[in-house]
């Protein structure tokens, strides 16, 4: 129900969604709520698509948690979060094609180089409510395996639909043991969330956070890709809303983990 639930309401308050319902409330004949519907969804539209808003929601995110500095002497695990994959693409077309959060399996394949004694797991199924894709734990090993990693060092969870799921499966998935290093990878502005769900279903791990989206140097002022402004944006709210969401439903412990 969570899931579901969560999906229906990101569709009606991400940016686009929301100035298209506001200008959807000009068909209305009256106009005071014309003219309401049609400020708010400029206003919507021009902060979303015209400023720094979106980096400036991000920055904090990606700033929660940093690498591990040294990096650990031995590893046991790499944990993977999907999301770096075009689930629907990939079903279609049998490949492994990437979107702008591929960054975690390119990494991945770096960590697993640097430490081949470490079982690689990726944790991803198919997220989506309408459209049918292919999970990432179901594509991984193709794009994984074509970067050099040893197809025996994988273990697939690809059931799980959100980072909840991503948290709980794997723990049951690998049973790590006490005094064991594993190390998370997943996008920077995702770690805050990732974390306290991985310490809330009692899975010690290290943070190695990738796919950074702001160089720290933003400020509040007028952007220059309206696309990329709008997708950061979308991002940033998105994520502050489930890291609320996780905290009061009781998933997470503390709406700003650290």
């Amino acid at each position: 129900m969570f899931f579901l639930l969560s999906k229906i309401f990101w569709f009606f308050v991400q940016p686009l969604n929301l100035a298209i319902f506001l200008l959807a409330a000009g068909l209305f004949r009256w106009r005071k709520l014309m003219a309401a519907g049609a400020a708010g969804a400029f206003l919507v539209l021009a902060v979303a698509t015209w400023t720094s808003f979106g980096q400036a929601l991000l920055y904090p995110l990606e700033e929660r948690f940093s690498r591990p500095n040294p990096a650990p002497e031995k590893l046991d695990g790499i944990v993977v979060l999907g999301g770096g994959l075009e689930g629907s693409i990939n079903l279609a077309r049998g490949g492994y094609e990437v979107n702008a959060g591929g960054d975690r399996y390119i990494e991945t394949a770096v960590l697993a180089r640097r430490y081949p004694q470490a079982h690689i797991v990726v944790s991803g199924g198919a997220g989506t409510l309408l459209l049918d894709g292919e999970g990432d734990g179901a594509t991984a090993p193709r794009l994984l395996t074509a970067l050099g990693v040893d197809p025996a060092r994988l273990i697939l969870e690809n059931q799980s639909r959100n980072m909840f799921e991503n948290a709980l499966f794997t723990k049951r998935l690998v049973t790590p043991q006490p005094g064991e290093t594993w190390l998370l990878v997943t996008s920077a502005f995702h770690m805050p969330r990732s974390m306290a769900l991985f310490r809330k279903a009692d899975f010690a791990v290290l943070p190695w956070p990738v796919d950074y989206r702001t160089s720290g140097r933003e400020g509040l002022f007028f952007a220059d890709n309206a696309i990329d402004s709008l997708q950061a944006t979308t991002l940033g709210i998105r994520e502050w809303i489930g890291l609320f969401a996780y905290w009061l439903s009781g998933r997470i412990d503390e709406p700003f983990p650290s």
